[in-house]
């Protein structure tokens, strides 16, 4: 099931034992563009901390603006491994955090998830080889830093990215949505992360190959499968 970022925002989080607090966002790794950690609001329960939930702890399916059940206890939330508002997330921080839920890491191995292309959640089928994989490099980005982000091709800059599209059975984001403001005013069109050419975050530049037909993106039925557009037929 698809789901879209912006609609995920400010959904409440029910634990096994009571409300956690609501989603505030998202962060993402800009090699595989799957969501690590899910960035939990608790209001005034532990305040100034950042609540990361990781998809392990969520269901296999989510519906966009209703409560998202989350397995985890309030207990188990308060004990773990948790960071400052105003600290960047480590590999430190993440190989106490993934200890402590005793989660098989992300980062070791050379699939989606590690040594495993999908989200596997039954401890039975984890693989005893994980513990000894190669560590992959990957760096953690916020999604609401994404809407900071020009566009370009080798048309120019066609737009910023308004939204992002998340198939919650790998949590991989499938489609950046992208407002293409001048270059096609009114419309916005999907862009797969695949086509990423060059990233610079610093400077909020993305530069991408696009094929000779985008996807339009209907914004009214949030439609991620629509009729495809030729590049000069937006000119």
């Amino acid at each position: 099931m698809f789901n879209h970022v912006k609609s995920l925002k400010g959904c409440t989080l029910d634990g096994l034992d009571g409300e956690i607090g609501d989603v505030r966002e998202f962060y993402f790794d800009d090699r595989y563009w799957a969501i690590r950690y899910l960035v939990a609001d608790t209001g005034n329960w532990l305040k100034g901390r950042q609540v990361l939930i990781s998809p392990y702890a969520l269901p296999a399916a989510i519906k966009e603006e209703q409560p998202i059940a989350i397995g985890l206890t309030q207990k188990q939330i308060e004990d773990s491994p948790l960071l400052d508002n105003d600290m960047p997330v480590s590999r430190q921080f993440e190989e106490a955090y993934y200890g402590y839920y005793g989660w098989p890491p992300y980062w070791k191995g050379s699939q989606l998830w590690g040594p495993y292309p999908n989200l596997v959640r039954e401890p039975d089928k984890w693989k005893e080889s994980a513990q000894g994989a190669k560590s992959c490099d990957l760096h953690l980005l916020r999604t609401a830093d994404m809407y900071h982000c020009h566009i370009q091709a080798e048309q120019g800059e066609i737009g910023n990215v308004d939204d992002m599209i998340i198939d919650d059975e790998t949590w991989a984001i499938r489609y950046l949505v992208i407002d293409t403001q001048k270059w096609w005013p009114g419309k916005k069109v999907l862009v797969s992360p695949q086509w990423i050419k060059l990233a610079d975050w610093v400077d909020s530049n993305v530069v991408v190959n696009l094929p000779n037909e985008i996807p339009e993106y209907d914004e009214v039925h949030h439609d991620q499968h629509p009729h495809k557009t030729r590049l000069h037929e937006s000119h």
